[in-house]
């Protein structure tokens, strides 16, 4: 067993697991403060739902030897079988297949939490959780089995269709991912509808420092999710660490640029928004590019993804926190663009791009397996949550979205008005009071 390597994928998921508080602050931020609470819910939810799930049968249908076409992993890991004292990785970088169990179980948690910011304000807590565990049972870990689970070189386990016969590139989960849960974001927006009011009524984020701590939480974790990919401590490693880092960072500037111009002013929420975005766009492409390659890829990033969360006004869906804006169109286009700057010269395990000589062949595998789980996502999880809502129930009603969800569905908030209020109220009639008194002591003099 390789320590070095064992340390850095440990705590590469521990960064990842980080990530979903960040995103729970990143969306709390962003809805009104009458939601904050079921908003940081949604996200908290993910952490127990789908670790229990991961362990009794997640793992094993996500990375298990493929039952065929590379479609879905067996059985044979069921409840973490044969996982423990077992090794993976290359005869001088093994570390424990059960490192490996966990770095994945943080991927698999934040997928369907990223899908909720789609649905801010006005989803039952309960319809909510049962939705996670149906869709990451349906649709998570089938696409991760697609595009994570490798075959081995010696050929007794075989993986996924889009890693093995397609050989589309992709490093940490452009697609299985983020265009995964944009795509479902998309879905369960339209079978909830609209919020009451929406787009006619102000939804401001009640809180801005909270959405940039979340973006600053999720590019600290972001490093665990691309540069942990690596699976080792190495070149590669480094490779994704830096393009992550300059693609986020030109991200950053392509979309506070459209605001500019569009706007006239650059905004705390777009500067957060867009590095987010180019955190997305770089996912796929982190290992397969050049850091030049990377900074253009955040710069097309911010600017397309700035452009794009405009678009549900446009056709007429309610996606709260722009999950369709930012991660399905942030994860195309980090995931179509490996098929103009992907080069070999930094990966040799890559493939050459449009840009360095190789063709359209990549682009175009490239494309096929981004529409592939675009569909099969949407499809399946507007199936779902249709379902959901008409059983147990999904939206909240209109006097609960009204009144508050956080009311509603914890009985709770997340500020407490009243009270602060009321002691307002006590100190000034003690300062009151004592002002009178110094007065009429004054006058007596």
């Amino acid at each position: 067993m390789n320590t070095g390597d064992t340390a850095w994928v440990l705590i590469s998921a521990a960064l990842v697991m980080l990530m979903t508080p960040g995103l729970a602050f990143f969306y709390g931020g962003m809805v009104r403060s009458k939601s904050v609470l079921n908003m940081l819910m949604m996200s908290f939810i993910s952490l127990a739902v789908v670790s229990i799930l991961w362990v009794l049968y997640g793992y094993s249908l996500a990375f298990g030897n493929d039952l065929g076409a590379g479609l879905l992993g067996n059985f044979d890991n069921i409840g973490m079988k044969g996982v423990l004292g077992a090794l993976t990785g290359p005869a001088d970088h093994q570390f424990p297949v059960m490192a490996f169990v966990m770095f994945q179980l943080m991927f698999a948690i934040i997928t369907p939490a990223l899908i909720s910011g789609a649905i801010a304000d006005r989803a039952k807590f309960w319809g909510w959780t049962l939705f996670i565990g149906l869709w990451v049972t349906i649709v998570y870990f089938p696409v991760a089995h697609w595009v994570f689970a490798f075959s081995s070189a010696d050929g007794a386990t075989v993986g996924g269709w889009i890693a093995n016969n397609l050989k589309a590139l992709d490093f940490a989960g452009g697609t299985a991912v983020h265009i995964n849960a944009g795509a479902a974001g998309l879905a369960v927006a339209l079978v909830l509808g609209k919020r009451k009011g929406w787009p006619k009524e102000p939804m401001r984020p009640h809180n801005l420092p909270f959405v940039l701590l979340g973006a600053a939480l999720l590019w600290f974790g972001w490093y665990g999710f691309n540069a942990g990919s690596a699976l080792g401590a190495n070149e590669t490693a480094a490779v994704a660490f830096a393009t992550t880092t300059v693609a986020t960072a030109a991200a950053v500037l392509g979309w506070l640029l459209v605001e500019q111009f569009r706007d006239g002013k650059p905004t705390t929420l777009g500067a957060a928004s867009g590095a987010v975005a180019g955190l997305v766009a770089i996912t796929p492409a982190c290992a397969f590019v050049s850091p030049l390659g990377a900074i253009a890829i955040g710069v097309i990033a911010g600017a397309l993804c700035s452009l794009a969360v405009g678009l549900k006004f446009r056709f007429g869906y309610d996606d709260s926190l722009d999950v369709v804006g930012v991660h399905l169109v942030g994860g195309l286009v980090g995931t179509l663009l490996i098929g103009f700057f992907g080069t070999t010269s930094v990966n040799s395990a890559g493939a050459d791009g449009l840009f360095y000589g190789g063709g359209f062949g990549l682009l175009g595998r490239q494309a096929i397996a981004a529409v592939s789980v675009l569909a099969f996502s949407f499809v399946l999880t507007f199936i779902i949550a249709f379902v959901v809502n008409k059983t147990v129930g999904f939206r909240a009603d209109e006097e609960a979205e009204v009144t508050g969800i956080d009311e509603s569905e914890h009985a709770e908030s997340a500020y407490e008005f009243g009270a602060f209020s009321s002691a307002r109220g006590a100190n000034k009639g003690s300062v009151t009071a004592g002002a009178t008194a110094v007065l009429e002591g004054s006058n007596k003099s």
